[in-house]
């Protein structure tokens, strides 16, 4: 892995193809509707520290992820709405995976977080728990969402 091959680009609403490839991605690996995702991304709002982050590999995007004010298990975890920024959707293509360009994604995300003042971010995940833990993430809970056990961890920035 030659890290200058790498570059990070941010995602805007008129960015369509890109919006349309992370869709993509969200709908195979979490069977997340695409429309939902075009939506969310063409809509995020600027200068509200949310931000939509492609991860490209010579020029190629190979992963994407971003930080937002709103992510899905808030809907069904009220008590979590407490926390306003959540690394989130952090997605790297399978052949890509087990090669550090996530963990690349995870440290910009909170680079850039931090850049705009942010204190702190949470996360919730429940196939990923080592990486963060490695990026020096905590875990603060574990819920229990059907079969799946869910881990909310926090970083102070």
């Amino acid at each position: 892995m030659n890290p200058s091959h790498i570059r990070f680009q941010f995602v805007s609403p008129e960015h369509i193809a890109d919006i349309d490839l992370i869709a993509g991605w969200y709908a195979s690996e979490w069977e997340i509707p695409q429309e939902k995702s075009i939506e969310k991304l063409r809509q995020l709002p600027s200068g509200d520290h949310q931000f939509q982050v492609l991860m490209l590999l010579n020029d190629v995007p190979v992963a994407s992820g971003g930080v937002y004010n709103h992510v899905g298990i808030l809907d069904k975890v009220p008590h979590l709405n407490a926390h306003k920024h959540w690394l989130a959707l952090v997605y790297t293509l399978p052949e890509f995976r087990q090669r550090g360009y996530g963990a690349m994604l995870c440290n910009f995300l909170e680079e850039h977080a931090r850049i705009l003042g942010l204190k702190e971010l949470h996360l919730f995940t429940h196939t990923a728990e080592s990486l963060y833990r490695r990026l020096f993430w905590q875990p603060t809970e574990r819920i229990r969402m059907g079969a799946k056990e869910i881990v909310v961890m926090k970083k102070v920035l």
